[in-house]
């Protein structure tokens, strides 16, 4: 298991800017605004040769009475139980405050060992926070500005010699990353807390808990993956407001970072056109693609047929995507969507041999022939594989530009489902190119000369 190091503080004190900077990545959304960081965001901190997960917390503000406020103090104080270290960052431009004092309390309480983090130490005014902070028995504190990068050396020397040798070597990359899409108030986060055994998420009746894509590890089977959780995607993102636009970004940018995506559906709102939207969406990035229907266990009957029996399902779902029905809420379904992820995931990084992908052209060519192109046979010379994910073939041919739409269709269709692709993106290059054998393997003349002769001869024996 790696150690985990977890940020905490007020709200708007800098703490998902450290996040990105020592994670060199823009996993936490940045913004003036108090209070964007709901959820606890996890990424990978490299110290040397060692790695360890850092854990981004939402503002801790015991002064909110709202629910969803209280939750997400609630979470950060759920990430400083988890961690190794806490980095307890404080807004060194101003004095200590009422909530930073309470928060100190709360973490001497735990007995855990922290670091205070001065942050904003690039600002003109000084304030009195180190005084403070050593008025309260804090003798050491590191000053530092994320938003400028200063400083960070120092804190990474710091986490170095207190974190380096409680980390364990663990194999990068071994864990396949699934993303999570869907409209809001789908489950998703539902699903991540059942899989993971744990409330790492807030979960809420309200549309929309989740703003940042939330990186959770977790183990099914005998198998660690990594989730990402994510926001949910609703109609208009991009006018409402801001907010909703960066969630939009996040959720985009886990899709393209992941090795396969569930789409989750909402059985009991039923399929709506910004489902279809999204699997637009999150098609572009070449990744697999498993649709997991949520909920199920609050459809009759009468209302499943209903949902399936929708026209939007028809095609466009049932032919291009593997189908799962679950209940994150009850864990239904569960050992059903992880098979069909593992094959699917085994599936989507197979590379098809020449001599397969040209026996299957050329059946296809058989059952249907290529179409003639201003008065010319078509001809297809011959196929090869190029890249994964999405799967990619070229095919070369006479003709590239003028193939009917249609019979690029025919011939799509036909190796998804000849190379089994169901849920796996396929795309295929269509390359114009002579005949790859004219010109090679020439006949000298004396070669010339023994073939008439053969030929000749053959003649002559059958007369």
């Amino acid at each position: 298991m790696l150690n985990t190091v977890a940020i905490i503080g007020r709200p708007n004190v800098g703490k998902s800017t450290l996040f990105n900077k020592l994670t060199k990545s823009r996993s936490a959304i940045v913004s003036n605004f108090s209070g964007l960081t709901k959820d606890r965001n996890y990424g990978l901190l490299s110290i040397g040769d060692s790695k360890t997960f850092l854990i981004d917390t939402g503002g801790i503000d015991s002064s909110k009475k709202e629910s969803i406020e209280n939750e997400i103090s609630e979470q950060a104080w759920i990430a400083v139980d988890e961690s190794s270290l806490v980095l307890f960052v404080i807004d060194g431009s101003e004095e200590l405050t009422n909530l930073d004092s309470k928060i100190l309390e709360n973490l001497r309480k735990r007995n855990k060992k922290f670091i205070a983090i001065l942050n904003k130490n690039d600002k003109k005014n000084v304030s009195n926070a180190s005084f403070d902070l050593s008025q309260k028995g804090i003798k050491d504190s590191i000053s530092i500005s994320a938003e400028h990068s200063i400083g960070l050396d120092e804190l990474k020397k710091y986490l170095k010699s207190n974190i380096a040798e409680n980390i364990s070597d663990t194999e990068e990359g071994n864990s396949p990353k699934i993303s999570i899409i869907g409209r809001p108030n789908a489950g998703k986060s539902t699903l991540i807390n059942s899989l993971s055994l744990k409330d790492r998420v807030i979960v809420s009746p309200l549309a929309g808990t989740t703003i940042d894509a939330i990186n959770v590890p977790i183990e099914f089977g005998e198998r660690k993956y990594e989730l990402f959780d994510t926001a949910g995607i609703r109609k208009g993102y991009k006018t409402k407001t801001n907010i909703e636009y960066f969630s939009y970004v996040r959720a985009m940018h886990a899709a393209s970072e992941s090795d396969i995506t569930i789409l989750l559906i909402d059985a009991d709102s039923g399929l709506v056109d910004q489902d279809l939207k999204i699997l637009s969406m999150i098609e572009k990035f070449g990744k697999p693609i498993i649709l997991a229907i949520n909920k199920i266990d609050l459809l009759s009957r009468k209302k499943m047929k209903e949902f399936f029996d929708n026209k939007k399902m028809e095609k466009r779902f049932f032919e291009d995507l593997k189908l799962v029905k679950i209940s994150a809420l009850k864990g239904k379904g569960f050992k059903k969507l992880f098979k069909e992820i593992d094959d699917t995931l085994q599936k989507s990084v197979t590379k098809f041999t020449t001599s397969k992908l040209n026996r299957i052209l050329k059946r296809v060519i058989e059952e249907r022939s290529p179409p003639s192109v201003s008065g010319k046979s078509l001809k297809f010379r011959y196929i090869h594989f190029a890249g994964i994910n999405p799967t990619t073939l070229v095919i070369h041919s006479s003709q590239d530009k003028k193939l009917p739409a249609n019979y690029k269709k025919y011939i799509y269709n036909s190796f998804k489902k000849y190379l089994d692709l169901k849920s796996i993106q396929l795309k295929i290059i269509f390359r114009k190119s002579d005949n790859p054998y004219k010109g090679k393997n020439t006949l000298t003349e004396r070669q010339i000369k023994k073939r008439k002769r053969l030929l000749s001869f053959v003649k002559k024996a059958k007369k």
